[in-house]
């Protein structure tokens, strides 16, 4: 596991206009009886004051849908009319074919081949047209942007625009409005646009919050971004080995890296094993159904609090369990014991081992192999991060 701070020096972002708080409340008023104010579930031991924000109860079962129609529904008559697309593995697909049916708005929504069944379905139930293509983000980019070009469409990117920022932002707005005292909030990081929206309302309402993002260490782009202050792009037969199939993302787009290298305190990775611990966690103590990609903040909070900055927080911490679409070749891991959790260890678990990952078939079959032979002996020893600016010995690193 590894925690990057994010550095002073980012060539990109820190003279970029960011999406602002007006933004965000904006979409808050759009998305009125369209999205549900998800609640803060309680998780883990009550004095702990530990949260999981739950957007896997969001209609389409996803953060998604808030960007999406945000986006949808600030076109213009005439786009509207013409249609929209998107190119997305399956929870932005939804948001957007959910959006376009609620608006009367055609849809085309290009997906890779690897795309979890259950979200597909959920695609063409709302009307939507879908266009299969390979693994690739890249691949499913070009090919919405080529279609775009041909039939006049609209297009409506997974993250990497400031409407859908500005309307993933409201889910941070409802949690500093309903926990103004909160002390941390931790987001799962995929393209970025959830962390860079949330990261906008906490920084604006509750500015000395520590705000962190979440990656798979198998998909960790934004946080070899974030480090080298450039945008890095991993290959996508790296990112696709993670069970995390909504973080599969190969690179940070120019808008949310500008949000994240001036908002984020800092990003930290977890392992596969984590992440398949962490389903059952929040199925076991909050009673919520989370996909393995919503499960990253879950998974930092119980085995990553040091590496998070969260020992010695004063108030609470959120968790965004950002999605429950679980595939059904996954749902296996809520019934299976596992070492993870029987230890109600914060101890990280052994390095996973990314070469003896088995390769592209039942996610069942994965997470099997993904879990430890026995629970973690020990914390090892913590490693130095990287402070922001401005920090100084003594300090907790906070703004």
């Amino acid at each position: 596991m590894t925690e990057t701070a994010i550095p002073a020096g980012s060539e990109h972002g820190r003279a970029e206009v960011l999406v602002g708080i007006d933004a965000v409340r904006a979409a808050a008023e759009t998305l009125a009886g369209i999205t549900v104010r998800t609640p803060l579930v309680p998780f883990g031991q009550p004095e702990a004051r530990h949260f999981l924000k739950a957007e896997s109860l969001q209609p389409i079962g996803a953060f998604k849908l808030r960007g999406a129609y945000n986006a949808v529904a600030g076109l213009r008559p005439e786009q509207q009319g013409r249609g929209v697309i998107t190119y997305s593995s399956g929870n932005h697909a939804q948001g957007v074919a959910r959006a376009a049916r609620l608006l009367g708005v055609p849809a085309v929504i290009v997906m890779p081949s690897d795309a979890p069944s259950i979200k597909r379905e959920r695609v063409a139930r709302d009307g939507a047209e879908i266009v299969t293509v390979g693994p690739s983000s890249g691949e499913r980019q070009r090919m919405a942007e080529s279609l775009a070009s041909e039939r006049g469409l609209a297009v409506i990117p997974p993250s990497d625009d400031d409407r859908i920022i500005a309307g993933q932002g409201t889910c941070g707005l409802e949690i500093a409005e309903d926990l103004p005292d909160v002390a941390a909030v931790l987001i799962p990081v995929g393209g970025g646009g959830l962390a860079s929206g949330v990261s906008v309302a906490i920084r604006a309402l509750v500015p000395g919050a520590r705000i962190v993002g979440v990656e798979p260490e198998l998909a960790a782009d934004a946080r070899d971004s974030l480090a080298a202050g450039r945008i890095v792009e991993w290959p996508a037969e790296q990112v696709g080995r993670t069970i995390a199939d909504g973080t599969r993302t190969q690179a940070l787009g120019a808008r949310t890296f500008a949000h994240l290298s001036a908002l984020l305190d800092a990003i930290v990775t977890v392992s596969e094993a984590e992440i398949a611990a962490a389903v059952r966690l929040a199925a076991e103590e909050s009673r919520l159904i989370v996909e393995p990609s919503g499960a990253l903040s879950v998974a930092a909070l119980r085995f990553r609090a040091s590496e998070a900055g969260l020992d010695g927080l004063a108030g609470p911490v959120v968790a965004i369990a950002s999605g429950g679409n679980v595939d059904p070749d996954l749902s296996g891991v809520a019934r299976q014991p596992d070492p993870l959790i029987r230890s109600r260890s914060c101890a990280p678990a052994p390095a996973s081992r990314p070469t003896a990952l088995p390769g592209p078939g039942s996610g069942l079959a994965r997470l099997r192999a993904l879990r430890p032979a026995a629970p973690p002996a020990a914390h090892p020893p913590a490693s130095r991060p990287t402070p922001r600016p401005g920090w100084r010995p003594g300090t907790s690193g906070r703004r």
